[in-house]
């Protein structure tokens, strides 16, 4: 069970990053904010899925066992279906091979467009080494900056609150009355109709757009819950506020701070140092992340539920600040625009 644990994490933790890097690699700029939020739909569809194969769990023994083996399925056509994608032509060309490059631009753009694609990669890539960068680099000189925003982009929405949301969201429709199994579809739900949403606007409104307005409601939720959890509203009513400010925050969550991080992450950073740095702002991630859901519990019990539910609203409220004056909008700019844009010259 434990080396289970361990290869699953281990996919999880290398997953998403990739899967974030390959559609960013692979998308024609005017549509790859839509492709890239099919990732975040993915995973609520996934999540979902896993709620209603769980059902069934506490009437039959074993039960768990078949919840393993379906999960099982997706991971199998996703290994199997990859040998017939394109490989990512910005890798080809940060190896030499330029003429893989080309054909798997030609097969992604169509060759009207592979003559100029392949002038913005040399032109990004003019000056840097291949395989030269040191994690030392991201920390300090021309590259700090992008590594930067896209770790405390990571932070902030972790420190926003939303996985104690998530982890500990059925505590909170229990007191209301309302079954875990149903409370777990209704959060689900919300998060997918979110990330709709945030698909279909990714690439008309922009990215800065969507990650303000996100922000910004996540603080609205989270004044709702700091409303519910003080002695203005009683009875029933701070129940049902406590209820729809948290699927209300979750909606907000999946309309730009849940998808945008990491599209954004993966077009901000130069190919050169792609890799490595969506290692360290990950990192960032997954360490509050684990940190967030063990306090929770903790916290909550010491400082009161208006006062933990104030910071979280207080951190949204400082990423909007943030991201009003750090983030550069990248809709429809191809990944050499953005870099030539983010990075000082040498």
């Amino acid at each position: 069970m434990l080396l289970g644990r361990f290869l699953v994490g281990t996919g999880m933790g290398l997953g998403p990053s990739v899967a974030s890097l390959y559609v960013t690699e692979v998308s024609p700029s005017y549509i790859r904010g839509t492709y890239g939020s099919f990732i975040q739909i993915a995973t609520c569809l996934g999540l979902m899925s896993a709620l209603f194969i769980g059902i069934p769990v506490k009437e039959i023994v074993g039960w768990w066992r078949v919840c393993f083996w379906v999960s099982a399925i997706p991971a199998s056509i996703l290994a199997l279906a990859m040998e017939f994608c394109v490989e990512s032509p910005h890798w080809l060309h940060k190896k030499g091979r330029h003429a893989d490059a080309e054909a798997e631009f030609e097969k992604v753009l169509g060759g009207l467009h592979v003559k100029l694609a392949m002038a913005e990669l040399s032109k990004s890539d003019r000056g840097d080494g291949t395989d030269s960068v040191k994690f030392s680099e991201l920390l300090y000189g021309r590259h700090f900056r992008v590594v930067f925003i896209g770790s405390t982009l990571y932070a902030f929405q972790q420190l926003s609150g939303i996985n104690a949301v998530f982890y500990f969201s059925s505590t909170v429709f229990k007191s209301a009355g309302v079954p875990s199994d149903l409370a777990n579809i209704c959060v689900g739900v919300a998060n997918l109709s979110g990330s709709i949403v945030a698909m279909v606007l990714m690439d008309k409104l922009g990215r800065k757009v969507l990650l303000l307005g996100s922000f910004s409601g996540m603080v609205v939720a989270m004044g709702l819950q700091v409303i519910a959890a003080s002695s203005i509203v009683t009875g029933s009513g701070s129940v049902y506020l406590s209820v729809g400010g948290m699927l209300l925050f979750v909606l907000m969550f999946s309309l730009g701070a849940g998808p945008v991080p990491g599209l954004l992450l993966s077009e901000i950073l130069p190919g050169r140092i792609r890799a490595k740095a969506m290692a360290v702002c990950l990192s960032v991630h997954w360490v509050i992340n684990f940190f967030v859901g063990l306090l929770f519990l903790q916290l909550l019990e010491q400082l009161g539920p208006q006062i933990l539910y104030s910071i979280f609203a207080t951190f949204s409220l400082m990423a909007v600040a943030f991201v009003k004056k750090s983030i550069l909008e990248t809709k429809g700019k191809s990944l050499q625009e953005i870099e030539i844009a983010l990075l000082p010259q040498e």
